[in-house]
């Protein structure tokens, strides 16, 4: 009698005591507090994010107007100058950030659904199914992925960006599954799986309610790392005529300033430096993030 009593007060100090997800993300907060850089990096994301919401209020002129004579050098009148048109290319950066942005942050969602998808289900069953699916990543991450994602894109007659983002996510999927499917054969036979198993949990059930949260950390990282790479992917397209010219993305920015780099530097400058900064940023707080949530990624 006396063991089962210290045995259940034992049980309610473990519940008592066991953090809650706010006490969780506090000490990530702490443990992501320690590292100067990645707080850097988490300001420049907060600060991008910002502008990128804002720039229709905090914008000094309209994007779609001249606001001055064609390609003035930065002044106080036009703090990072005027473009060949006469537009104002402050408005011009805080603008493309929205569509910049919303690429990286769009076509990681994208991945994620397609990536964790096929490799919850190559991970947790195993076998043919584990087979099949692998070797089509395989064949897919050995593609080179700039030239297959320009020729997937010329065959469309209109190149919205939404179509960019679409065919980047379709052919950049497999890393993200191949990571996940190492994290599901590692936990699929853990012992909480087991035990929900042996209580008729079905399959899916074990997959998206006990496996998925306690890789979400691993998600979370990797996604963090790519945006930068989707941002600049995107800009790559962009620059050599492929992207979307109708959008006021950092890249479109880039290669209408290119035929006028020698003579009116600002016009490239500061849209290059957006991306190298926001890039910088995501990637300062994605190895942040990591030490942080003790990612370690197997693949």
């Amino acid at each position: 009698m006396n063991s089962r009593l210290h045995t259940n007060s034992k049980k309610k100090n473990e519940k008592v005591h066991r953090p809650s997800r706010a006490t969780r993300l506090f000490i990530v907060w702490r443990k992501l507090k320690k590292s100067k850089l990645a707080i850097a990096g988490f300001g420049i994301v907060l600060l991008m994010s910002l502008v990128a919401l804002l720039s229709p209020i905090i914008a000094p002129y309209s994007p779609d107007s001249p606001s001055g004579s064609s390609r003035m050098p930065p002044s106080m009148e036009h703090i990072f100058g005027t473009d060949n048109l006469g537009r104002d290319m402050l408005t011009l950066v805080m603008y493309g950030a929205r569509i910049s942005v919303y690429v990286g942050i769009a076509t990681v969602l994208i991945e994620i659904a397609i990536g964790l998808s096929i490799g919850m289900t190559a991970g947790y069953f195993g076998g043919i199914i584990d087979e099949i699916l692998m070797r089509v990543a395989d064949v897919v991450f050995t593609l080179p992925m700039l030239m297959m994602v320009l020729l997937a894109i010329s065959m469309f007659e209109v190149r919205s960006i939404n179509i960019i983002i679409l065919v980047m996510a379709i052919l950049e999927w497999p890393l993200m599954s191949r990571v996940v499917r190492s994290e599901y054969l590692s936990l699929r036979e853990a012992t909480y799986v087991e035990a929900a198993r042996s209580m008729g949990a079905s399959n899916l059930r074990i997959m998206v309610r006990h496996i998925l949260p306690n890789i979400l950390s691993v998600m979370i990282v990797l996604a963090t790392m790519d945006i930068p790479w989707f941002i600049l992917l995107e800009a790559t397209i962009t620059f050599l005529g492929f992207g979307d010219p109708m959008s006021s993305s950092w890249g479109v920015l880039l290669e209408r300033g290119f035929p006028h780099m020698s003579t009116s530097w600002w016009i490239i400058t500061f849209p290059g430096l957006a991306l190298l900064i926001t890039s910088l940023g995501f990637n300062l707080l994605g190895d942040g993030l990591r030490d942080a949530l003790d990612v370690k990624v197997r693949e």
